[in-house]
């Protein structure tokens, strides 16, 4: 069983909060549905998550319902605990946008260093 949180900046703005609070009632309730479904089901298929190339290990859960695909980016901060950072609506089938990749990584090593100054 996984754990999906959302990554919070030192502001304790979240990014992925008000990622959901752009979508309709609908969209927002089809994420939920897949973020629930990466939590619970041991073997998560690749059209709902899947590991980014060419990334400093950041992967990409797959959002899509009818023309509008969503996706959000996160990190596995243990094997199961999954920390997203943000989120975006995508246009073209082309590879996901370097600047949201970019974005992740930064939130990433922001998320780790504060945690290691808590501990």
């Amino acid at each position: 069983m996984r754990e999906i949180i959302f990554y919070r900046a030192d502001s304790e703005r979240c990014p992925i909060e008000d990622f959901l609070d752009f979508l309709s009632a609908k969209q927002s309730q089809k994420v939920l549905w897949v973020l629930r479904l990466i939590e619970e089901l041991e073997f998560v298929p690749s059209q709902y998550l899947k590991k980014l190339v060419n990334s400093d290990d950041i992967w990409e859960v797959r959002v899509n319902l009818g023309n509008n695909t969503f996706r959000l980016l996160g990190f596995f901060d243990n094997d199961s605990l999954i920390v997203l950072t943000n989120g975006f609506a995508k246009k073209t089938q082309k590879t996901t946008p370097f600047q949201e990749i970019y974005l992740a990584e930064q939130r990433k090593k922001d998320y780790l260093s504060r945690k290691l100054n808590d501990e």
